[in-house]
């Protein structure tokens, strides 16, 4: 069974309805948070079991596979869980979060990881994390 490359390189984006401001985002993380977490710890659980594949045949292989497919189904209810949120997940393994906002009428993402303590910063749609600026430029 071979990783979808939609957990495995990036994630598939969906598309966001929900526009947050800064402090609703907030005061979403505490159950962001938990579910991010769940999100990394189970990737890495599937990475694992895919390598796994590598060395078992027959019988083995067949519960490493089934073993990998409950994982793999375990983590795309979390991003779905994500999605209801209103939140988009952009990388499974750092724990990447965008939450569409707007700023002077023009939609940016906030951009939140797993171990921040709160939204601290933000990027343009068409950016990613590495141009990540701090929300106090947003005043």
């Amino acid at each position: 069974m071979a990783i979808p490359k939609s957990w495995s390189a990036g994630v598939v984006t969906a598309r966001r309805r929900k526009i947050f401001a800064l402090s609703d985002a907030n005061r979403t993380l505490p159950l962001v948070r938990r579910v991010v977490a769940d999100v990394v710890r189970t990737h890495e659980d599937a990475t694992v079991l895919h390598a796994k594949l590598e060395h078992r045949t027959g019988p083995q292989r067949s519960d490493v596979e089934k073993e990998l497919e409950r994982t793999v189904d375990r983590l795309h209810a979390l991003v779905d869980e994500l999605r209801e949120i209103g939140c988009e997940l952009k990388d499974y393994r750092m724990g990447l979060v965008d939450f569409l906002a707007t700023h002077h009428g023009r939609e940016i993402n906030l951009c939140w990881r797993l171990g921040e303590e709160s939204i601290q910063h933000w990027h343009e749609l068409h950016d990613g994390f590495s141009a990540r600026q701090p929300v106090s430029l947003l005043s």
